[in-house]
């Protein structure tokens, strides 16, 4: 294999995500000297632009796409090679492209990102969302539709059904409230309103030290509809919030065919049973809709709840896998529970000189109690830039430390047109019975919870314009003891910023 080699570089990059590029990024201003490779099978990277550090741990950036030579323009030393990536050799240190050329590497680092998990493969009515590519193929189909189904609870979901307009939503969720993989009931049945109508009503605020909230029974559904003159609703209890655009598809339209402003009927507690074209519901024996309903619609989706909808096409929402496939033949590479590479606290697999970095990875390293890994856009780029450094660190033989982003989970992003923040063990993920929550909530303006444990604060969610951000983050990196401020840690006529600066 080594006299195929076109060229052997100091550092290889394969993916152009944000994890690659600023992988590479990092690599191309750190060791000048360096030849650098990325490797992409698109003409596009993705680029983190408006970068913003907004405390210690919390950063907002937004991501665009960008046409590779602009990175190729910024660092001399850096080639891009527009092929995918079809074998890697780690004996020879070594990888294959699709257009048949070969390349060496001295270090190499995998940032293939994730691939959706699509409820059915080969299935023309089923779409998953993923890249621009998808995303614009839903816009086109979007256009002509009078009703979808979305499956799925993650940030991709809520941004769909909350952002569609002109289209019937129904929308298949597999837990008893929305947005589980976020936050908890409590700050779901806070947005949940803004489903329904575009002006967020304002009330005094008020303080509750626990909170609890009443789910829909299994097989439950709720349904809004943003129009006051179609409003209908199922079981459960509406009530008005705010509306604007989610940021990964700023620019795109997504309007159906139908006149309604938005209409969302969520399908609580169930998953996807089977998937029918209009022939196979009609001879199928469960089927128990009328003969002259399943001509109406190209494609039906049984849900576990028993109930079975027709719709114009199907929305897979369920998340990613990380996407290793390429890499795995003829290599002994160690992968975790969840498919991912196994990386150590330097980011390295278990093959020599390869690391990874964003989706692709698992972080295998001894967490630090307040952190925890999710696949999100901000993770791909912290994993990427620290990947980037420890390759530089072992090529100059420098000493590096795990990086202090590490330290606590922190993400900032936008749902329902709200600014969401978490931080920490924000759903008191691990802590079992051990744990204590306060929780604040101002009707269609803010949600405060904070999760404590033994005294101590271990977790928020803040939604809406809060400023608390900071101030939480501070008091749980110090792990300052709390127990003798009791609920009065949310009384919204304290100002908290001052009291404990």
């Amino acid at each position: 294999m080594a006299d195929k080699k076109e060229k052997t570089f100091k550092f290889v990059i394969v993916g152009g995500g944000i994890a690659g590029v600023t992988c590479v990024e990092q690599l191309s201003s750190q060791i000048q000297s360096a030849d650098v490779a990325l490797i992409t099978a698109g003409p596009h990277i993705k680029a983190v632009t408006n970068y913003k550090q907004v405390s210690k741990t919390l950063e907002e950036f937004d991501v665009e796409e960008r046409p590779s030579t602009v990175l190729e323009e910024k660092f001399p030393n850096l080639t891009v090679i527009h092929s995918a990536v079809t074998a890697l050799h780690t004996q020879s240190h070594s990888v294959e492209t699709a257009d048949g050329r070969v390349f060496g590497y001295e270090k190499l680092c995998i940032c293939g990102g994730g691939r959706p998990k699509l409820l059915t493969q080969e299935n023309p009515y089923v779409l998953g969302i993923r890249d621009t590519d998808s995303a614009q193929e839903f816009q086109k189909r979007l256009s002509n539709a009078k009703r979808i189904v979305v499956v799925g609870n993650g940030g991709i979901a809520l941004e769909l059904v909350y952002e569609v307009e002109g289209c019937e939503v129904i929308w298949a969720v597999k837990d008893k409230a929305i947005g589980n993989t976020f936050f908890d009931a409590g700050a779901a049945q806070f947005l949940i309103p803004s489903l329904e109508t575009d002006k967020p009503e304002r009330a005094a605020p008020c303080k509750r030290l626990r909170y609890t909230t009443e789910q829909p029974a299994a097989g439950a559904s709720q349904t809004f509809t943003a129009d006051r003159n179609l409003r209908g609703r199922g079981s459960g209890p509406t009530e008005p919030g705010s509306a604007l655009g989610p940021d990964w598809h700023e620019g795109i339209v997504l309007q159906g065919a139908e006149q309604v402003s938005r209409r969302v009927s969520v399908e609580y507690q169930c998953e996807v049973e089977k998937i029918f074209t209009s022939e196979e519901l009609l001879n199928s024996p469960q089927q128990t809709l009328t003969p002259e309903t399943v001509g109406t619609w190209p494609v039906y989706i049984q849900l576990t709840n028993g109930k079975t909808f027709g719709c114009d096409f199907v929305v897979s929402a369920t998340g990613v896998v990380p996407n290793t496939e390429p890499f795995l033949h003829g290599n002994n590479f160690a992968l975790a529970d969840d498919g991912g590479l196994r990386v150590d606290d330097h980011m390295m697999t278990s093959e020599s000189d390869v690391y990874a970095a964003g989706d692709v990875c698992t972080a295998c390293w001894e967490h630090s109690p307040l952190w925890q890994q999710m696949r999100l856009w901000t993770q791909a780029r912290q994993m990427g830039w620290y990947a980037g450094r420890c390759m530089a660190a072992h090529v100059l033989s420098e000493p590096i430390e795990l990086d202090f982003c590490f330290e606590l989970f922190s993400h900032i992003t936008k749902f329902f047109n709200y600014k969401v923040v978490l931080l920490g063990k924000f759903n008191g993920q691990g802590l079992g019975p051990d744990q204590e929550l306060l929780v604040r909530c101002t009707k269609g303006l803010e949600y405060v919870k904070v999760v404590l444990s033994g005294g101590r604060m271990v977790g928020a969610v803040l939604i809406g314009e809060t400023d608390l951000e900071e101030t939480f983050e501070n008091l749980i990196l110090n792990q300052m003891d709390l127990t003798s401020y009791g609920e009065e840690l949310l009384n919204p006529n304290i100002d908290i910023e001052d009291y404990f600066d």
